[in-house]
C-alpha cells in the first residue's frame, strides 16, 4: 500500500470535526512529500531538531505539530515556525513557550498534556496540577500562548475497556475546563487518539488524532 492510498483510507473514515495529524518522527521527508502530494498539511514530529530541518526543506504551507516532550531549552528553535506544541506540561514550560513566542511576534498554540495513562513513564499533568495551573496569575498574564485545549496518551494495553476509561476521563477533564475563560484560551481541541486506538478515542470525544505507522508503514 501506498502512503497516498493509506492517507485516503484514513481520511476517509474521520468524521468531518477530526483533524488528522501525520506523525512523521524519524520518516525520511520523501515519505513527507508524497503524504503532501497526496493533501496532507499537518505533520506531527517528537523531536525539534528534526522538526526543524523538515521546516526548513519542506514547503510553508505546512502546519507543524510537535507532539513529543518537549525541554524548555529547546524551544527557541522551533518558535519561528511551530504550529501547535501538543506536550505542554508545566508552567514553566508555558512561559518560555510564550517568552519565545514574543521575540518572534507571535502567538504560539499549545495544548495541555494530561497523565491519563497508567504508566508512570508518561508526561503530563494531573487534574490539581491543570487546575492550579489555568487559575495563577503567571497564566492569565501570558499573551503570546494560546490554550486550545488537552492532549493525552491512553496506557500501551490490549485492554479496550481500559483504554476508553482513560479517553473518557480526558474527555470529562476538559469538559470541566470549557468554562474556563481568559483571553490566552479558545479551548476547542482534544488531541488523543494514535494507529491503534484512534477509533476508540474519536468515540470518546477526540477531535485531533495523531497517526503514524498507519499512514507510513511501520517504524
Amino acid at each position: 500500500m501506498s502512503i497516498q492510498s493509506n492517507l485516503n483510507t484514513i481520511k476517509a473514515s474521520l468524521p468531518e470535526h477530526v483533524t488528522l495529524v501525520a506523525v512523521s518522527k524519524t520518516k525520511p521527508v520523501s515519505d513527507l512529500i508524497q503524504a503532501y502530494e497526496a493533501g496532507q498539511r499537518i505533520f506531527g514530529e517528537n523531536k525539534i531538531q528534526e522538526m526543524t530541518e523538515k521546516w526548513e526543506q519542506m514547503p510553508k504551507d505546512i502546519q507543524w505539530h510537535m507532539i513529543g516532550h518537549v525541554q524548555s531549552n529547546k524551544v527557541k528553535f522551533m518558535a519561528p515556525f511551530v504550529s501547535l506544541i501538543h506536550g505542554v506540561d508545566s508552567l514553566k514550560l508555558l512561559q518560555e513557550i510564550n517568552k519565545q513566542a514574543l521575540k518572534n511576534n507571535r502567538v504560539i498554540d499549545c495544548l495541555l498534556q494530561m497523565h491519563i495513562a497508567e504508566e508512570e513513564t508518561k508526561f503530563g499533568l494531573d487534574e490539581n496540577e491543570l487546575n492550579a495551573l489555568i487559575s495563577s496569575s503567571d497564566f492569565k498574564e501570558m499573551k503570546n500562548i494560546r490554550i486550545l485545549g488537552l492532549m493525552g496518551m491512553a496506557t500501551f494495553t490490549e485492554d479496550q475497556n481500559q483504554i476508553k476509561k482513560e479517553f473518557t476521563h480526558l474527555k470529562t477533564i476538559f469538559d470541566s475546563i470549557q468554562k474556563l475563560e481568559t483571553e490566552n484560551c479558545n479551548l476547542n481541541t482534544i488531541s488523543m487518539g494514535m494507529s491503534g486506538d484512534y477509533k476508540l478515542a474519536i468515540e470518546c470525544g477526540s477531535t485531533m488524532v495523531r497517526i503514524g505507522s498507519s499512514i507510513f508503514g511501520g517504524r
